[in-house]
């Protein structure tokens, strides 16, 4: 029999409604875990003092209406950029410490009136600008695989909070690989809804025109159910589609993938890739071939040219979105930044002015162009494309260190899914030195349930999805 931390959400509210256990017992075994476990991993931040209170008013709302709401009573981590009221929101940044917000952002709305309760928040990268959360100003996360490794970033607490079991389900976000990459070298499952499918009101900016909400968990079904709650059109955000929300979870479940066509990208394969990582990921594509689906080579631009476009439009956007926080409206002046964070609105600042606006920034959205118009093409014959998430398993704290390109080299794969607004999937596709490797299958711009559909049959016929034994880890 599973352990109440080992539930996915179909299972909490089968165990709601036989009365197994109350959404009280859930929230205080999670906390229980927290308070044994979050000093040494880091994960959460912030946590909610009414969880415990919260969760009595939905057991009182079951006995009365059962279950009536998709995530009602589900334990959630939500990532430190999405403000939440009675919750402080800090982006993982002392410019923000102690900052309680005075509204709530759009998607942990939409999460709170599916029943969702928050548990609490989860480290970051500072203003989610790395791929390790060791720009953090309050202390890297540790992977729960191995302690001595990174959780991958922007969304490591997140993921790591999924990886060691602490809540049901997480919240993050996705600039150009911050729910891919971490969910992958954390070892779960993870969803990039397509840019302007969840609303970006609340989220604390990091780059405007990729930023995407989405979310982290034990398994395709549960971030399919999650993704159905926070999708569709924002008042506030003018960027966000008004094409319906599909019933995304009705379309799980499949035991084949037979008329499909999947391409692999060739680019994806990196010449300095480890040769079992590339085994992975040939193994995967065999995996989608034993299911049905056809699976051909296909080719992608250099992945080296979306580190160029997603560095120059990216540092520019920061410049624009970091200009607002000062000491007058947040209490901590501008010297509070992270290095990390002034060295992105220094180079951002210098690609929007006078002078270099033609040569960098224009220059890089013209690039940006030709990748979307190159995956518009390749999904006039494909369903999907597939690779790797990130070149390798997860590095070892201090990684980072005198390398202010790492979380580009170590996005390299997923940026140019993002910087065209593409929805994609990240799931775990096998172990190398014991530490999960990622798989990412990315399909065309609000295609949510085609990806999930596609991993979700590679999931349930694969045995990767699998969690550490944290006792042993630690």
């Amino acid at each position: 029999m599973k352990q109440l931390h080992e539930l996915t959400i179909k299972e909490v509210h089968e165990g709601y409604r036989n009365r197994i256990f109350s959404c009280v017992d859930l929230v205080k075994h999670f906390l229980s875990r927290i308070d044994k476990y979050n000093p040494k991993l880091n994960i959460f931040l912030a946590r909610n003092q009414h969880a415990l209170e919260q969760a009595a008013v939905i057991d009182k709302e079951i006995a009365e209406k059962g279950i009536d709401r998709e995530l009602l009573g589900i334990p959630m981590a939500i990532k430190d950029n999405f403000l939440t009221v009675g919750i402080s929101t800090t982006a993982s940044s002392n410019i923000l410490k102690g900052y309680m917000p005075q509204y709530e952002s759009t998607v942990t709305g939409k999460l709170l009136a599916a029943g969702a309760i928050f548990l609490g928040k989860t480290n970051m990268d500072s203003f989610a600008h790395g791929s390790s959360t060791e720009t953090s100003d309050f202390g890297p996360t540790h992977n729960p695989w191995n302690p001595d490794k990174l959780p991958g970033g922007s969304s490591g607490g997140s993921a790591a909070a999924i990886s060691a079991q602490l809540v049901t389900a997480a919240l993050g976000s996705e600039t150009a690989g911050s729910i891919r990459q971490p969910v992958a070298w954390c070892g779960v499952t993870g969803f990039k809804p397509t840019y302007g499918r969840a609303g970006r009101y609340g989220c604390i900016a990091m780059a405007s025109s990729t930023d995407s909400p989405g979310p982290i968990a034990k398994t395709v079904e549960d971030v399919a159910i999650i993704t159905k709650v926070i999708s569709g059109k924002d008042p506030f955000d003018a960027t966000t589609s008004s094409l319906d929300v599909e019933n995304y979870p009705s379309f799980l479940g499949k035991t084949d993938l037979k008329g499909l066509r999947i391409g692999l990208v060739k680019e994806y394969l990196l010449p300095d890739m480890r040769d079992d990582v590339k085994k992975l990921i040939l193994d995967s594509a065999e995996k989608f071939r034993s299911l049905g689906a056809t699976v051909e080579e296909v080719s992608l631009m250099d992945p080296k040219y979306a580190i160029g476009v997603y560095t120059v439009v990216q540092r520019s956007e920061v410049s624009s979105n970091l200009a607002r926080f000062d000491g007058i409206r947040f209490g901590h002046t501008r010297d509070s930044f992270g290095e990390e964070t002034k060295r992105r609105i220094m180079l951002g600042t210098y690609t929007l002015s006078s002078g270099y606006y033609d040569a960098y920034y224009k220059k890089a959205q013209a690039v940006r162009t030709k990748m979307i118009d190159q995956f518009a093409e390749i999904f006039k014959t494909y369903d999907a494309v597939i690779g790797a998430v990130s070149p390798g398993p997860a590095l070892s704290l201090g990684a980072t260190k005198n390398q202010p390109m790492f979380g580009e080299m170590e996005d390299i794969l997923v940026e140019q899914s993002s910087v065209a607004g593409l929805t994609s999937a990240g799931v775990p596709c096998g172990f190398v030195d014991g530490l999960p490797i990622g798989l990412q299958i990315t399909c065309d711009q609000f295609q949510e349930a085609k990806a999930l559909t596609i991993a979700d049959c590679y999931q349930r016929n694969t045995a990767f999805n699998q969690f550490p034994d944290i006792d042993k880890t630690l």
